[in-house]
């Protein structure tokens, strides 16, 4: 009984999925998502997140990947996804926006990545 607790537990910490969202430098966009005023309530109201994403798009050097969702809530891509995302960077070239689709297995905010692909 007790390990069937415990399996249920753990359980739900991680799970299986499909992600779609825009590819971003994590070191930039994480930078982006503090540099907010504390005492502002209306956080999500006045940012431009389209613009924040455009700044944040990752070049051939950058070696911290993360995708932002339309929702806005961003996931880090573990060490294997960050070696393929690379490589999608690589393969796009100077786009000033990568979408992508990145299939894992997400635990709280990192996705370790199964695969990942340029969205068409």
């Amino acid at each position: 009984m007790k390990f069937v607790i415990l399996l249920l537990m753990s359980a739900g910490f991680s799970f299986a999925g499909t992600w779609s969202g825009a590819l971003v430098d994590a070191k930039c966009w994480g930078f982006r998502e503090r540099n907010v005023n504390p005492r502002d309530t209306l956080t999500f109201v006045d940012r431009d997140r389209n613009l924040e994403i455009s700044f944040c798009t990752p070049n051939t050097k950058t070696n911290l990947f993360a995708i932002v969702p339309p929702d806005g809530v961003s996931l880090q891509l573990d060490a294997a996804g960050n070696a393929k995302a690379a490589d999608v960077v690589r393969t796009a070239g100077k786009k000033s926006l990568i979408h992508v689709n990145v299939t894992g297995e997400a635990d709280k905010q990192t996705i370790a990545v199964t695969s990942i692909s340029a969205a068409k």
